[in-house]
């Protein structure tokens, strides 16, 4: 970054937007693409500022007085964007993330923040998935973790196939929520699957 905060783009990522914009067909010399280096270098930037970040970071601050709670808590429906690693097409969608506390818990907003830390990289949804399961089982030490994601790709609607409205399902459960089947469904249901 540059004194004003800015995102300073090197010149071999502008060059390269270029060759892709002329390899396209298009003119990169012409009025309205005239920038578009500038601009769609600054914008992977920004979808790939996951990189330069630890998700866990974000579970450091926890509380154990919680009243006797020790039930599920849950975050429902959470949007994210992600890129995947294959075609660096979108990857929409959103994520259900649960944990049964063992005796702290962590500030709702965090569990958002993991997985964006997650998404704002190459992705493949499988590895999202388990990244975000892994990061708040190794950090919490909950009983359990269960995190479902329902997203579509870009690589799917867009190009290839050109199938629109298909949505892609993961899923991964960890403790308590993959070895007791009452819990499972518990969470499973909670989460309206």
């Amino acid at each position: 970054m540059d004194q004003d905060g800015k995102v300073v783009v090197p010149r071999h990522v502008l060059e390269a937007v270029r060759t892709l914009i002329e390899w396209t067909g298009d003119d990169p010399r012409r009025e309205g693409l005239l920038d578009t280096p500038k601009r769609v270098a600054r914008a992977w930037k920004e979808y790939c500022q996951g990189y330069g970040e630890d998700p866990s970071i974000h579970l450091s601050r926890t509380f154990e007085e919680v009243g006797g709670y020790d039930e599920i808590v849950m975050l429902r429906d959470i949007p994210f964007q992600s890129h995947c690693e294959h075609h660096m097409a979108p990857i929409t969608g959103k994520a259900s993330i649960a944990y049964l506390p063992r005796d702290r818990v962590v500030g709702i907003s965090k569990l958002a923040r993991v997985l964006n830390g997650y998404a704002r990289r190459l992705q493949v949804q499988e590895r999202l998935t388990a990244q975000v399961a892994q990061c708040i089982w190794d950090h919490l030490q909950p009983h359990g973790v269960a995190v479902v994601i329902d997203a579509q790709h870009g690589c799917m609607t867009g190009r290839g196939v050109r199938t629109p409205g298909v949505g892609m399902v993961t899923s991964r459960l960890l403790g308590s929520f993959l070895e007791d089947e009452r819990s499972r469904k518990e969470v499973l249901s909670l989460m309206g699957y």
